[in-house]
């Protein structure tokens, strides 16, 4: 850091000078135009590029021998990096290629395929940033995961066959509203335009990011216990069920009280309460699958879907980290 005053300069004008190291480092020079941005958390950036987050407006990959995976997996990775338009080249692109970024693009929010010929392939996405709530995404998000997850353990007691698979749909709207978060969150590392649109700060947004992920992780625990009960043969015992039940609420209940906190902005006290009743559920979750006999075939199951309930619980530990360093935070700023 180098501290600077500023002088005035006739009636209206203020200017402030640059050590002549920074400038040179940044090729500037006297004599070149240089752009002033003012942003909402109080920064002035100076910038020798015109455009705030200009790069993000396209990315150019090109490919030598494409596959339709290669392919998908780059159109996901640049849309989730924050790129406004995505432009993949490669000789001879396939019916199965074509058909791949098609499928990618409709299942990524606001991305439109605008061009496919033989040698590229062009995806635009049209999100404004200025129209989404972050905050909005991660309530939506807990409510899905949280929708899978219940569904799910009762799936998992009733040894219902089949039921991950009804439960891939709801999962795919879970990854749907995480991309969304984690494409602002993206944006925002190289773009203050992106927080001013969006009304956060990066701190704020950093937690709602960490949150959403957390809530995606809990959607897949959820259909990976619904896969579990294809494996359980029988319904298992009623005071096995019946714990399965409660240590499951109880996880389900932490990701939900330490979610609520980040969105609501708990105080430390709060947040640190909710951060002890994680540990409980986590604690609780651990012991009874200890007391389960994991030799038996259904055994075996219920042990599996009970390690999920646990990393369930985990997911709202870490939350509710995030919630505490949230809270202090704000009352240290």
């Amino acid at each position: 850091m180098n501290t600077r005053k500023l002088q005035r300069v006739g009636g209206g004008t203020y200017t402030v000078s640059i050590p002549k190291e920074w400038a040179e480092r940044h090729g500037l020079e006297a004599g070149v135009d240089v752009h002033l941005y003012t942003h909402d958390d109080g920064s002035i950036v100076l910038r020798g590029s015109e455009r705030d987050g200009g790069h993000l407006d396209e990315a150019v990959v090109e490919f030598e021998a494409p596959d339709p995976t290669a392919l998908e997996r780059s159109l996901v990775a640049l849309h989730a990096a924050g790129f406004e338009t995505v432009t993949l080249s490669a000789p001879g692109l396939t019916d199965a290629d074509r058909r791949a970024l098609r499928s990618a693009a409709r299942s990524l929010v606001g991305a439109e395929v605008v061009e496919v010929s033989e040698g590229r392939a062009r995806v635009r996405t049209l999100l404004d940033a200025a129209n989404v709530s972050v905050p909005q995404s991660v309530v939506q998000l807990q409510y899905v995961a949280l929708s899978i997850h219940r569904r799910a353990t009762a799936a998992l007691v009733d040894a219902e066959d089949g039921a991950h698979v009804r439960l891939a749909e709801r999962d795919d709207e879970a990854d749907r509203l995480f991309a969304i978060v984690s494409r602002h969150f993206n944006r925002s590392l190289s773009s203050f335009e992106e927080l001013d649109n969006l009304g956060t700060s990066r701190p704020e947004l950093f937690d709602y990011h960490v949150t959403a992920r957390q809530l995606e992780r809990v959607a897949d625990h959820g259909v990976g216990i619904a896969d579990l009960a294809d494996d359980l043969g029988d319904q298992p015992p009623p005071d096995v069920a019946a714990d399965l039940e409660r240590t499951a609420d109880a996880a389900r209940g932490a990701v939900d009280d330490a979610t609520t906190a980040i969105v609501d902005e708990a105080d430390a006290g709060a947040a640190r309460d909710t951060l002890d009743r994680c540990d409980e559920a986590v604690a609780d979750v651990a012991a009874v699958r200890d007391s389960i006999d994991g030799a038996t075939e259904g055994g075996i199951a219920l042990v599996r879907a009970l390690d999920l309930v646990e990393r369930t619980a985990e997911c709202g530990r870490n939350v509710a980290e995030a919630a505490v360093r949230a809270a202090m935070r704000e009352r240290n700023a």
